[in-house]
């Protein structure tokens, strides 16, 4: 495999951006475009994490796939309300800006999202909000009921609720809204194009009740999620286990 440090300038975020990119070693064809898997990190991490922590570049090496790893700070992948516009950076710019640089395919079936934590979120809030974009999509212990604090304020830090403020606006207008993924399930219930959706937590990890409360929701409007629980917390090795289980489940073309 080969890993690229990718450093372009950003008009959504009016900086310089970074990115890490995994090709694989042989040349592509002439015409020939690879899938792509955008693999998201959590919020005390960076570009650099996945390779840091896991084998993602061994794991990926026999599939011929593209893994595209942007960083985005503590934004939740959000058009923050005080802050930068991190949504339209990595759902629009850096999709475009990577398939103008590498020869990753535009195609539906041959686009896919993954991450872990906050990149959970961002994750299914991706394919929610773009069914017509990705063929499957999957959070690794997400933090994907964040509509759901703003019920129970009284469990959340005042300085922690002060960065999700500066963040997502006012917690208490989020349910309902784009950054609810809830809502955007039950908006995927009356989209006849969806894609798959992979989701793990662990049993002992603190975000086992968001997973919980995402998935009895699609359960309830007849959206399919592959997920399951098992034993672990917030953890490196079960992410590293799960990312592997990730790559083997994705309907990459030739395997399936």
């Amino acid at each position: 495999m080969a890993l690229l440090h990718w450093n372009f300038f950003s008009q959504a975020l009016g900086v310089c951006a970074s990115a890490n990119v995994i090709l694989p070693q042989e040349p592509v064809e002439r015409g020939k475009k690879l899938p792509v898997l955008f693999l998201l990190h959590g919020l005390s991490d960076d570009h650099t994490i996945w390779q840091r922590r896991t084998a993602i570049e061994r794991y990926v090496e026999p599939l011929g796939i593209a893994v595209v790893m942007p960083a985005v700070n503590r934004s939740f992948y959000t058009n923050m309300a005080h802050g930068a516009r991190y949504w339209d950076f990595v759902s629009e710019e850096v999709p475009r800006l990577a398939r103008a640089f590498f020869p990753l395919s535009d195609k539906r079936a041959d686009t896919f999202v993954a991450g872990l934590s906050m990149g959970g979120y961002g994750a299914f809030k991706m394919a929610l909000s773009h069914p017509d974009r990705y063929a499957a999509a999957a959070s690794l212990s997400g933090a994907v009921d964040m509509a759901g604090r703003a019920h129970a304020p009284d469990r959340i830090d005042p300085l922690r609720r002060k960065e999700l403020e500066d963040t997502f606006g006012p917690l208490e207008a989020m349910p309902g809204s784009d950054n609810d993924l809830l809502h955007l399930v039950d908006q995927l219930a009356a989209r006849k194009r969806r894609p798959m959706l992979y989701q793990w937590c662990g049993t002992e990890d603190g975000l086992l009740e968001h997973n919980e409360n995402l998935y009895k929701r699609a359960k309830k409007c007849g959206v399919h999620i592959d997920y399951s629980k098992g034993p672990g917390g917030h953890t490196w090795d079960k992410w590293d286990e799960q990312i592997e289980k990730v790559l083997a489940w994705l309907p990459l073309k030739g395997r399936r």
